[in-house]
């Protein structure tokens, strides 16, 4: 995905923050004007986040994505300020005892890999305290032999140095910027601080990891790719192409999305059926074609629900990566602000999932890629009483002249029992009907969009 770089600032290193952003900005104009079409990505954690922050901040006319993780833009409202008046009056070697000051140096050991903690320690493994303890005290030492008190003050300045510069330069910040913030984490207020950095700079998203602490970037379940991808982040050109700059996912990235829909799987038991050429149903996806052009035209059910056994089983079974043509809301920056986790769509955009325009749908036919089509959309996914199994697609489904274009095969799909799961009480029709349905509807007009998608007839 990228060639990677990396800053290194050795532990007697005494360059000023001015000094940093200089150094990091002369790579960066190295490497665009080599790539004039290609972005260049910065991911700082911490004081490299505002690092990366000057940095963009100075080049506004160059293709920037920056991966914040944990900025220290907050130093002023955290605990290090207050440490970095309180290291003064502790002794050497007393000064790495504070609980505060070791997280921030070393994270969370008992959520780092083996490879990052050392040999015989293992946090997956049934460790006694003991052996835990000796691999946490011989790290110490070291960090006590190479990490003075000096050196700790010294980089807690440059920390507070680099809030102030860039809490100051927010607005003139244009570009795209991905804010990765951890719940747990116990040094800043990261949570907050991304929400603050959504408003202030024009192109920028969140996401929050709520069991992550502050060093998440060495903590073994986090995957910074992952979360690129499912962000909408990955691109190789000026300008996003979700058909050309998208990359499959790893089988771990496909065993999340499984494990997403696990309790419903194990509710429901689906089951795939697929038609041979020669007529006969057999169960399973043998009757799929294995090479596209091809498009899967079907309908939706209840919530949508079929969609997670349909894009999660085709390729697991087959090896046949299918993708979807998905409502353009789940891409909005404003729709995620409005959902109860901001990545709620992430697992979509890494499985596939591209906007529904006639462009997109070119494209991937001329691909030769599988393609995921509901005529119905939306409105099929979310019908109302009385239109069980009932299609919502246009008088001219469009679609078939595009796919004979290409040649395409299409082939129809169907859903059965999805929507005998439940019985649905109230709809649209009945909400105008409630006593309460006019106050219902001041509240929810607040946020316009929020009324569209809780109580629209769209």
């Amino acid at each position: 995905m990228f060639e990677l770089w990396c800053l290194h600032i050795p532990v007697e290193d005494r360059t000023s923050f001015e000094g940093l952003v200089e150094l990091v900005e002369t790579t960066v104009k190295s490497e665009s004007s080599r790539a004039s079409d290609r972005p260049v990505y910065l991911v700082g954690e911490s004081v490299g986040a505002c690092i990366a922050l000057a940095v963009a901040v100075r080049n506004p006319d160059i293709d920037l994505v920056l991966i914040l993780v944990n900025p220290g833009t907050s130093f002023h409202k955290s605990q290090l300020q207050t440490l970095s008046a309180f290291l003064n009056f502790v002794p050497e070697p007393l000064h790495l005892t504070t609980p505060q000051l070791l997280t921030f140096l070393t994270g969370n050991f008992m959520k780092m890999p083996s490879t990052v903690v050392g040999r015989g320690f293992s946090p997956e493994e049934d460790n006694t305290l003991s052996e835990i303890t000796s691999s946490l005290l011989s790290s110490l030492m070291f960090l006590v032999d190479i990490l003075t008190k000096e050196s700790i003050i010294w980089k807690l300045k440059i920390l507070k140095t680099a809030a102030s510069f860039v809490n100051s330069r927010l607005h003139a910040v244009k570009a795209q910027t991905l804010v990765l913030a951890s719940g747990n984490d116990e040094l800043l207020p990261s949570s907050q601080e991304a929400e603050k950095l959504r408003d202030a700079i024009e192109k920028c998203r969140t996401r929050l990891f709520r069991d992550n602490g502050h060093k998440i970037l060495l903590e073994a379940e986090f995957d910074l790719a992952t979360t690129i991808k499912g962000a909408g982040y990955y691109r190789r050109s000026r300008k996003t192409d979700f058909v050309s700059d998208y990359l499959p996912p790893t089988p771990d990235e496909l065993q999340q999305a499984i494990n997403r829909d696990r309790i419903l799987n194990f509710i429901t038991d689906p089951v795939l059926l697929s038609t041979l050429p020669d007529g006969k149903i057999v169960r399973g996806l043998a009757g799929l074609p294995r090479e596209g052009p091809a498009v899967l035209v079907g309908y939706h059910m209840l919530l949508g629900l079929e969609l997670g056994p349909m894009v999660t089983g085709v390729p697991s079974s087959t090896g046949v990566h299918i993708r979807g043509l998905a409502h353009p809301f789940m891409f909005d920056k404003n729709s995620e602000q409005i959902m109860p986790d901001s990545a709620h769509f992430d697992l979509h955009r890494i499985m596939g999932a591209v906007p529904v325009t006639g462009s997109n749908f070119y494209k991937l036919l001329a691909d030769k890629e599988f393609v995921l089509l509901y005529p119905g959309g939306a409105r099929e996914a979310l019908h109302r009483k009385g239109e069980e199994y009932k299609l919502f697609w246009p008088d001219q489904p469009e679609f078939v002249r595009m796919a004979s274009r290409f040649g395409a095969a299409i082939i129809p799909f169907g859903v059965v029992g999805e929507d005998d799961i439940c019985d649905l009480l109230l709809d649209y029709n009945d909400l105008q009907k409630l006593p309460f349905y006019d106050m219902l509807d001041k509240v929810l007009t607040r946020d316009g969009l929020k009324l569209r998608v809780v109580v629209s007839k769209d």
